[in-house]
């Protein structure tokens, strides 16, 4: 009645059972010594008997360990799903942490980690990307290291290029160049002035380099190879030592090459490839004609030069986002405008492994292991001789934005604790004199603070003199500045380049301390900055498309005026 009840239910297995039979029949009529030769028609059956066995067979183990763990989780599934998860957590965590090294797509793989030490492992010591880079800005930067590496020193291309900047007589008596190569163009920078100001003007110059689609090489002066290594692939980046023209850092704008003079001669623009190169001087005093730069598109004069050759003290990348001609590549470039120099810094700028034995050594011995660090830059323009008033505004600063903590008056009274619980502040200190630090440190070493945290204070170096272009002298200034960056606040000296750069290199929004004047201290002694990018000092005064006079801190709402010099210019982020 079974059988016929299960029958009932569907039609599907109403001829399951006959199957059985047949097989259990079979097999019996085997065993009473039937041939083989007569089973013939049906030996699916047997198979499918023996296949029903071992499948059997296979499951058994897993049948016993269900019933003998059935209140429990079973241990070969959950081992199962751990070792999955685990390999797609060790996968994820090993693409983001290459990610995390590689800056988000700012830098390559490829480079001899031993070579420069810095590249990949600084991720190690400064903070998280405060901004990331653009698809586009990383797609450009891979298209300019390919244009380097193809037009750069050592390549057929660059030596037909050096070629023109050497004049020769024909039959004629006329003088000739070499001919062109359009498809290599080059910017020379002739960098000067202090380290803060050299290193500005290489991020500037880098970013017109792109946006013009030209070769960029650097004139080394005395120390650049002993900073910053190679940042491109492959190729230097380095002016080569036997490069035709000579005395570079000695050109102004009054030579006939200057483009001060082609614009004030405007036919002579009509003759600008028969020049062998064309002079940019973009010294922070420049004249009203140097900086008609800033409005030149590219194609109406400066594309027919195959060499330019700029010379520079500063940071000029506001002026460049006032340019019509570029603004459509800049916006897709940078759609923060305040993250310019801190994502070009980070592509461009990596210290040597000297530089970078100095940072780290420092960082490890007395800033890593404190709850918080606070970066103090201190610059002083009236003369080495400290002076009172900048320590007081110093300390009014850092008092009135709460960045340092408030002294217990030292009179008699039961100590402040200062248990094991309490948090600690490392303060780094920079400057050309002790002073500030050694009274600085002495207050907080004389007196506890008023909450009990335990403020500790350090200073790398004081050199108190500055030595432009002493290769020791800016080996620890260049390690000061990304010190300063692995800071988690930053209080900065107005009109200070290495201030700039500092707080530039760690993405850090500074307080900027007012220049004081009369030798006074300024009130209020400082303010928040409205955005890490660096001030230009000499900014232009034109507006490049209406074509006359104008206040160019008004033009564009992301170029503004700077916080510590009213008529300087900087980026800031109007949507923040």
């Amino acid at each position: 009645m079974a059988l016929e009840g299960g029958a009932g239910i569907g039609n599907g297995i109403s001829k399951r059972p006959q199957q059985y039979s047949v097989a259990v029949e079979t097999a019996d009529h085997r065993a009473d010594g039937e041939t083989e030769e007569e089973d013939e028609g049906k030996p699916w059956i047997a198979r499918k008997w023996i296949s029903s066995l071992a499948v059997c067979l296979v499951a058994l183990p897993f049948l016993v360990i269900m019933v003998s763990r059935r209140d429990r989780p079973l241990p070969l599934a959950s081992g199962w799903t751990s070792a999955a998860t685990a390999t797609a957590r060790t996968t994820y965590d090993r693409r983001e942490s290459n990610q995390e090294g590689l800056l988000g797509g700012l830098l390559v793989p490829g480079f001899d980690e031993q070579s420069c030490i810095s590249r990949y492992q600084s991720t190690s010591h400064q903070k998280k990307l405060a901004r990331s880079p653009s698809t586009h800005l990383v797609k450009r930067l891979r298209e300019q290291e390919a244009l380097q590496r193809r037009c750069g020193p050592g390549t057929e291309a660059y030596r037909r290029a050096a070629e023109r900047l050497v004049p020769r007589r024909n039959g004629t008596g006329r003088t000739t160049h070499a001919e062109d190569d359009d498809a290599c163009k080059y910017l020379v920078l002739v960098p000067y002035r202090g380290l803060g100001n050299r290193i500005l003007a290489m991020a500037s110059a880098f970013l017109y380099a792109m946006l013009t689609d030209r070769v960029l090489l650097v004139h080394r002066g005395t120390s650049l190879p002993d900073l910053f290594c190679e940042p491109f692939q492959a190729t230097s980046w380095l002016l080569p030592p036997d490069f035709p023209l000579r005395d570079l850092e000695n050109l102004t704008g009054e030579v006939p090459e200057s483009y001060r003079n082609l614009v004030r001669e405007y036919g002579r623009a009509a003759s600008m490839s028969e020049l062998p190169y064309v002079f940019v001087d973009l010294d922070h005093a420049c004249t009203y004609h140097d900086k008609l730069f800033y409005c030149d598109d590219h194609r109406e004069f400066l594309h027919r030069a195959p060499w330019l050759v700029m010379r520079t003290d500063g940071y000029f990348v506001p002026a460049l986002f006032l340019n019509p001609a570029y603004q459509e590549e800049l916006d897709k470039l940078f759609p923060r405008k305040d993250s310019v120099f801190y994502l070009l810094a980070r592509f461009l700028f990596h210290p040597t492994n000297k530089v970078w034995g100095l940072i780290t050594r420092f960082y490890d011995s007395y800033l890593k292991n404190s709850d918080e660090r606070l970066g103090i830059q201190v610059r002083v323009f009236d003369g080495d001789t400290p002076f009172k008033h900048v320590l007081d505004q110093i300390l009014a600063c850092t008092s009135q934005e709460r960045l340092l903590p408030e002294v217990v008056p030292r009179d008699p009274g039961p100590p402040v604790s200062t248990a094991g619980g309490a948090r600690s502040k490392a303060v780094l200190m920079t400057g050309l004199s002790s002073w500030y630090f050694e009274n600085i440190r002495g207050r907080y070493w004389q007196s506890a603070t008023a909450a009990g945290e335990v403020v500790s204070v350090h200073q790398p170096s004081h050199e108190e003199h500055q030595l432009t272009g002493e290769a020791t002298h800016d080996m620890k200034a260049l390690a000061e500045m990304y010190l300063l960056s692995m800071t988690d606040a930053i209080v900065t000296s107005g009109w200070s380049t290495f201030g700039y750069v500092g707080h530039g290199l760690g993405g850090l929004t500074p307080w900027i301390m007012f220049k004081p004047e009369n030798l006074t201290t300024p009130d209020p002694p400082c303010r928040r900055a409205a955005s890490m990018e660096p001030c230009l000092h000499g900014p232009p005064f034109y507006d490049c498309r209406a074509r006359r006079g104008a206040d160019t801190g008004k033009i564009v709402p992301h170029v503004r005026h700077c916080e510590d010099m009213s008529w300087g210019l900087k980026l800031v982020d109007p949507e923040n």
